[in-house]
């Protein structure tokens, strides 16, 4: 398959066609940069193979067999250098039920649960559901890149945690852990009983001059620890077709994903499957394409940011396609999507859902056009003009 023609062409007006909460959240006159699907339309073979199913009438129930595993661990192989068993891949409608379902099968209420904001607000929703205690151990900022705080994290471990959520590359600060930090964080997880579930979700999109690193590929103890739990979803914006992978690493490992009840792995969508399958194995080039035209976009960004947000404090992500901007300096309060959303009619999220250290910042979404990313952030940038 050859890919013609950039993949994120579509303009403001093109995108109000579609059905999602993302273009139908807000009125037509709002660029919506908010929640994480890509403005792009599917990658051919994807297309191609559910329109086929259409063709046949192939709406049925998902078959459980081993495409869909085999095509993750090639994928896996060929890109990452994670040899993943086959027999140790279950799937789950999404990542979001994958770990919430093994929190509350492997946890009592009232365990703590670690985090470290900013996060993707569904960790505090996934804790809340299993009545677990949160504990947030916030991320380190540093003039270059965000860091594990593992001093921070040894002490909430030793004070009694029974999990720690992991985001891998980190949404919304998109920093790609490397493997020495994921194996101290490993190590401590041993010596606490901790379990390290990893939300893997954004693993095929390291931009340029970054590279993904799974947690269960950097020692022989993060598998005994941790559990992966991944997606197509986000790399070619499957989201609504719902289908997510949850790996084990070990025996151990297996054991915990297996108390899972097995209505759950049924419950995967058809057509998620079937998209999903083809993304991991034919959906390459496809996506090779899209982190290039991403990763133009990033630097796009830090250049709008430089000229209409001089006071911002932003570190370009080395995954995912979220900017999280620090905007405290310009004195839109705690919540600053608010204003922008009512006076720049621009749709971003709220630092603050992304928790306590998200006070004074957003999140926004550059996967789109560099029509549309210039606009919004011409608009942002009058505001700030304006005082």
């Amino acid at each position: 398959m050859t890919t013609t023609g950039p993949i994120f062409h579509l303009d403001a007006a093109a995108i109000r066609e579609r059905t999602s909460c993302k273009y139908q959240q807000y009125d037509a006159d709002v660029l919506p940069l908010w929640v994480a699907e890509m403005d792009c339309a599917l990658a051919p073979p994807i297309a191609e193979r559910l329109a086929e199913a259409v063709r046949l009438g192939d709406t049925g129930y998902p078959m459980l067999d081993r495409q869909l595993p085999d095509a993750l661990a090639g994928y896996a192989a060929d890109r990452w250098s994670w040899q993943i068993d086959p027999a140790r891949v279950r799937p789950v409608p999404d990542v979001g039920v994958g770990v919430t379902e093994l929190l509350r099968n492997n946890l009592e209420p009232g365990d703590r649960v670690v985090v470290s904001s900013p996060v993707y607000p569904p960790f505090y929703i996934w804790t809340a559901k299993m009545r677990g205690e949160l504990i947030d151990v916030p991320l380190l900022r540093g003039e270059e890149e965000w860091t594990l705080d593992l001093d921070g994290l040894r002490a909430a471990f030793a004070d009694g945690a029974a999990a720690y959520l992991l985001c891998n590359p980190a949404n919304p600060v998109g920093r790609g852990w490397r493997a020495a930090e994921l194996s101290a964080l490993a190590e401590l997880a041993a010596e606490y009983g901790v379990l390290v579930v990893a939300d893997e979700i954004h693993a095929p999109l390291a931009l340029e001059g970054a590279q993904f690193v799974p947690f269960l590929t950097v020692s022989d103890t993060a598998r005994e620890v941790g559990v992966s739990v991944l997606a197509a979803s986000k790399g070619w914006n499957l989201a609504g077709l719902k289908c997510a992978q949850i790996v084990a690493g070990s025996q151990t490992a297996q054991a915990r994903m297996r108390r899972i009840h097995e209505y759950t792995f049924e419950s995967v969508g058809h057509f998620g499957m079937l998209a999903t399958i083809v993304a991991w194995s034919a959906g390459r080039e496809w996506r090779d394409q899209a982190v290039r035209e991403l990763s133009a976009n990033r630097e796009l960004l830090s250049q709008l940011v430089a000229e209409h947000l001089p006071a911002a404090r932003y570190l370009p992500p080395e995954a995912t396609y979220l900017g999280w901007l620090d905007l405290t300096a310009y004195g839109w309060g705690d919540t600053p999507s608010r204003r922008i959303l009512k006076e720049a009619r621009v749709a971003v999220n709220p630092g603050p859902s992304f928790g306590a250290t998200g006070r004074g910042c957003t999140r926004i979404n550059f996967a789109c056009s560099p029509q549309v990313l210039t606009e919004a952030m011409e608009r942002i940038g009058a505001l700030a003009a304006a005082g």
